[in-house]
Protein backbone atom coordinates (compact mmCIF):
# COMPACT_ATOMS: atom_id res chain seq x y z
CA UNK A 1 0.00 0.00 0.00
CA UNK A 2 1.70 3.73 -1.17
CA UNK A 3 1.84 6.20 1.61
CA UNK A 4 0.47 9.63 0.12
CA UNK A 5 0.42 12.79 1.44
CA UNK A 6 -2.49 15.21 -0.25
CA UNK A 7 -3.06 19.05 -0.08
CA UNK A 8 -6.38 20.23 -0.60
CA UNK A 9 -7.76 23.71 -0.70
CA UNK A 10 -11.26 25.41 -2.32
CA UNK A 11 -12.05 28.95 -2.77
CA UNK A 12 -15.10 30.87 -3.73
CA UNK A 13 -15.70 34.64 -4.37
CA UNK A 14 -18.71 35.18 -2.98
CA UNK A 15 -20.68 31.79 -1.25
CA UNK A 16 -22.37 31.02 -3.99
CA UNK A 17 -20.13 32.70 -6.67
CA UNK A 18 -17.54 31.27 -9.47
CA UNK A 19 -15.39 29.37 -7.27
CA UNK A 20 -12.14 26.80 -7.37
CA UNK A 21 -10.57 23.55 -5.88
CA UNK A 22 -6.85 22.93 -5.73
CA UNK A 23 -5.19 19.77 -4.43
CA UNK A 24 -1.47 18.77 -4.68
CA UNK A 25 -0.02 15.29 -3.93
CA UNK A 26 2.81 13.92 -2.93
CA UNK A 27 3.82 9.89 -2.81
CA UNK A 28 7.13 8.56 -1.29
CA UNK A 29 8.69 9.28 -4.67
CA UNK A 30 7.55 12.09 -5.84
CA UNK A 31 5.01 14.95 -6.45
CA UNK A 32 2.64 15.01 -9.18
CA UNK A 33 0.88 17.71 -11.13
CA UNK A 34 -1.35 19.80 -8.65
CA UNK A 35 -5.35 18.33 -9.72
CA UNK A 36 -7.19 22.22 -10.11
CA UNK A 37 -10.93 22.61 -11.29
CA UNK A 38 -13.80 24.70 -10.77
CA UNK A 39 -17.28 26.16 -11.31
CA UNK A 40 -19.11 29.08 -12.17
CA UNK A 41 -21.55 29.07 -9.49
CA UNK A 42 -20.61 27.35 -6.47
CA UNK A 43 -19.71 27.71 -2.45
CA UNK A 44 -16.86 27.34 -0.70
CA UNK A 45 -17.46 23.96 1.09
CA UNK A 46 -18.53 22.48 -2.29
CA UNK A 47 -15.26 23.71 -3.15
CA UNK A 48 -13.54 22.04 -0.28
CA UNK A 49 -15.17 18.79 -0.62
CA UNK A 50 -14.63 18.31 -4.48
CA UNK A 51 -10.29 18.87 -3.64
CA UNK A 52 -10.89 16.49 -1.54
CA UNK A 53 -12.89 13.96 -3.80
CA UNK A 54 -10.96 14.72 -6.41
CA UNK A 55 -7.68 14.06 -4.98
CA UNK A 56 -8.82 10.49 -3.54
CA UNK A 57 -10.20 9.64 -7.31
CA UNK A 58 -6.70 10.39 -8.46
CA UNK A 59 -5.16 7.51 -6.72
CA UNK A 60 -5.15 4.72 -8.76
CA UNK A 61 -4.84 2.05 -6.30
CA UNK A 62 -5.52 2.01 -2.13
CA UNK A 63 -3.37 4.01 -0.81
CA UNK A 64 -2.30 5.00 3.24
CA UNK A 65 -3.48 8.72 3.17
CA UNK A 66 -2.81 11.72 4.83
CA UNK A 67 -5.01 14.26 3.64
CA UNK A 68 -4.53 18.12 4.73
CA UNK A 69 -7.24 20.90 4.73
CA UNK A 70 -7.76 23.90 6.35
CA UNK A 71 -11.20 23.31 6.23
CA UNK A 72 -12.75 22.20 9.43
CA UNK A 73 -16.43 21.22 7.91
CA UNK A 74 -14.27 18.93 5.71
CA UNK A 75 -12.06 17.36 8.60
CA UNK A 76 -14.73 17.52 11.44
CA UNK A 77 -17.17 15.46 9.52
CA UNK A 78 -14.98 12.71 9.44
CA UNK A 79 -13.07 13.44 12.89
CA UNK A 80 -15.34 14.01 14.30
CA UNK A 81 -18.27 11.46 13.84
CA UNK A 82 -20.83 13.97 12.10
CA UNK A 83 -21.11 11.87 8.73
CA UNK A 84 -22.20 8.88 11.12
CA UNK A 85 -24.48 10.92 12.78
CA UNK A 86 -25.95 12.44 9.41
CA UNK A 87 -26.20 8.51 8.10
CA UNK A 88 -28.00 7.21 11.36
CA UNK A 89 -29.99 10.34 10.79
CA UNK A 90 -31.10 9.91 7.29
CA UNK A 91 -28.95 12.76 6.33
CA UNK A 92 -30.47 14.74 8.44
CA UNK A 93 -28.41 17.64 10.76
CA UNK A 94 -29.38 17.65 14.51
CA UNK A 95 -31.65 20.50 13.51
CA UNK A 96 -33.65 18.09 11.46
CA UNK A 97 -32.10 20.00 7.90
CA UNK A 98 -31.10 18.10 5.31
CA UNK A 99 -27.33 17.75 5.04
CA UNK A 100 -26.02 20.08 2.75
CA UNK A 101 -23.77 18.78 -0.50
CA UNK A 102 -25.15 15.30 0.34
CA UNK A 103 -23.93 14.15 -3.62
CA UNK A 104 -19.99 14.77 -2.57
CA UNK A 105 -20.38 13.51 1.09
CA UNK A 106 -21.58 10.18 -0.37
CA UNK A 107 -18.97 10.01 -3.21
CA UNK A 108 -16.02 10.99 -0.20
CA UNK A 109 -17.30 8.21 1.44
CA UNK A 110 -16.73 5.84 -0.93
CA UNK A 111 -13.36 7.06 -1.82
CA UNK A 112 -12.54 7.27 1.58
CA UNK A 113 -13.57 3.36 1.49
CA UNK A 114 -10.89 2.41 -0.66
CA UNK A 115 -7.91 4.33 1.29
CA UNK A 116 -6.65 4.15 5.06
CA UNK A 117 -7.45 8.26 5.21
CA UNK A 118 -5.98 10.49 8.39
CA UNK A 119 -7.88 13.77 7.73
CA UNK A 120 -5.53 16.38 8.83
CA UNK A 121 -6.23 20.06 10.27
CA UNK A 122 -3.88 22.92 8.97
CA UNK A 123 -4.11 26.31 9.87
CA UNK A 124 -5.40 28.13 6.72
CA UNK A 125 -2.78 30.79 5.69
CA UNK A 126 -0.52 30.21 8.17
CA UNK A 127 3.26 28.75 7.36
CA UNK A 128 2.57 25.59 5.68
CA UNK A 129 4.13 26.08 2.11
CA UNK A 130 2.12 22.93 0.54
CA UNK A 131 -1.42 24.36 1.80
CA UNK A 132 -0.25 27.68 0.64
CA UNK A 133 0.62 26.42 -2.57
CA UNK A 134 -3.30 24.49 -2.52
CA UNK A 135 -4.53 27.77 -1.81
CA UNK A 136 -3.17 29.86 -4.63
CA UNK A 137 -4.06 26.76 -7.04
CA UNK A 138 -7.50 26.82 -5.46
CA UNK A 139 -7.71 30.70 -6.44
CA UNK A 140 -6.01 31.04 -9.67
CA UNK A 141 -8.98 27.92 -10.82
CA UNK A 142 -11.69 30.35 -9.54
CA UNK A 143 -10.64 33.30 -11.73
CA UNK A 144 -10.66 31.04 -14.75
CA UNK A 145 -14.47 31.43 -13.71
CA UNK A 146 -14.93 34.75 -13.00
Amino acid sequence: MNDITIYTDGACSGNPGPGGWAAVLLSDDDATDPLTGGAPHTTNNRMELMAALKALRALDAPSRVALHTDSKYLSKAFNEGWLDSWQENNWQTSSNNDVKNQDLWKALLDEADRHEVDWVWVKGHADDELNIMADELAVAAMEQFK
